[in-house]
């Protein structure tokens, strides 16, 4: 976990992680989630709480976990997942994090507080619970 990281979202980062390690377990996440985790870990390496050892350690891991990109959100993008942003005021980001739950109807892991509440309101499960 980063070193700025809440002692919250660092447990809910921890326990995300040992489900995934777990026998049959499977997270699916939108096509832009390797593009976020990338910048997460370039910017994270430019204020120097990472250094490139420690990111390419975290990207063999995270190689390594039942991670599925869907190609489908990319195709709701400009519809279900606009629509999504526009009516609960969500970037196009996180729009398509919800979009992606509510579409497969799976629980959703996120730090982001404004997310969690839309996701409540929508009737998505939030993981841990």
């Amino acid at each position: 976990m980063l070193a700025d990281a809440s002692p919250a979202n660092a447990k809910v980062g921890q326990r995300t992680l040992a489900a995934l390690k777990q026998p049959g377990a499977e997270v699916v996440v939108p096509a832009i989630w390797p593009l976020e985790i990338a910048n997460v870990l370039a910017r994270s390496e430019g204020k120097g709480l990472v250094n490139e050892s420690q990111i390419a350690a975290f990207t063999g891991l995270l190689k390594r976990l039942p991670i599925v990109v869907d190609l489908e959100s990319a195709a709701q993008s400009l519809e279900r997942t606009l629509e999504l942003a526009r009516r609960h005021r969500l970037s196009a980001y996180d729009a398509a994090y919800l979009e992606l739950a509510l579409r497969l109807r799976v629980p959703l892991t996120t730090f982001d507080a404004e997310l969690k509440r839309v996701a409540s309101r929508t009737g998505v499960d939030l993981f841990p619970s």
